[in-house]
């Protein structure tokens, strides 16, 4: 579904991605994890397209779709609208910007379809760009910064939102999270990547075991705990 290769990216003189490869499968939901600074938003920018790689390559089989880190609403626009932006470029004309297909997915958006954007709370908000996101019918779901600024029972169930849509739908997700043990709690496969390099990868468990690991991103503590349904 999606293959990234070799990538290069630099803002200057400044390398922000050094040579960074992964993929994505279809229907798989697949963690990047990474302390402030690594790269991440540098990596899904480039894979929208907003930021031009200097070498190396990104495939993709299908539409990716991002949810922006720190959301990125129109404040003064209605949800509604707002969604509708999703849609913008999409195929299919007017038909394509109704929101009632994202309202099917996530029901609490039709409650406040009204309302304006810069009214919501913070879990309301995000769960708007990800129905914006939705709107362009994605294979890939690029999910920037899931959990930032949000409180822990909010941002679980947005993760539940998330596990229901790639369990229903088999939208592909590509979590940029730097919480890794949300990250692995929800992704069964995962990358971490520091000063713009990939430095460990494979499965979320394994990941979440490693000594290293754990220690930067687990606060010590070998596994994990939270939202994972078992």
């Amino acid at each position: 579904m999606l293959e990234v290769t070799d990538l290069v990216v630099r803002y200057g003189q400044a390398t922000a991605l050094d040579g960074v490869s992964l993929s994505l499968e279809p229907g798989e939901m697949v963690a990047l994890v990474g302390p402030n600074g690594a790269g991440k938003s540098t990596l899904v920018n480039t894979l929208s397209g907003i930021v031009r790689p200097a070498a190396g390559s990104v495939r993709l089989d299908g539409r990716l779709a991002q949810v922006p880190e720190g959301r990125q609403l129109f404040a003064e626009l209605s949800v509604a609208d707002n969604l509708r932006l999703g849609a913008w470029r999409a195929a299919g004309g007017r038909a394509r910007r109704d929101p009632a297909r994202v309202y099917e997915v996530l029901p609490v958006l039709r409650d406040i379809a009204g309302q304006r954007a810069g009214t919501l709370s913070g879990g309301q908000q995000q769960m708007v760009a990800v129905g914006r996101a939705l709107m362009a019918d994605p294979e890939v779901l690029a999910v920037d910064e899931l959990s930032l600024g949000l409180a822990p029972i909010v941002v679980a169930d947005l993760a539940r939102h998330l596990r229901e849509l790639n369990a229903e739908r088999g939208t592909a997700v590509l979590l940029i999270e730097q919480n890794a043990r949300l990250a692995f709690d929800l992704c069964a496969r995962a990358y971490v990547l520091e000063a713009g390099r990939v430095t460990a990868a494979g499965p979320s468990a394994e990941l979440a075991e490693s000594p290293e690991v754990a220690r930067a991103y687990l606060g010590g503590t070998t596994g994990t705990e939270g939202v994972r349904e078992r």
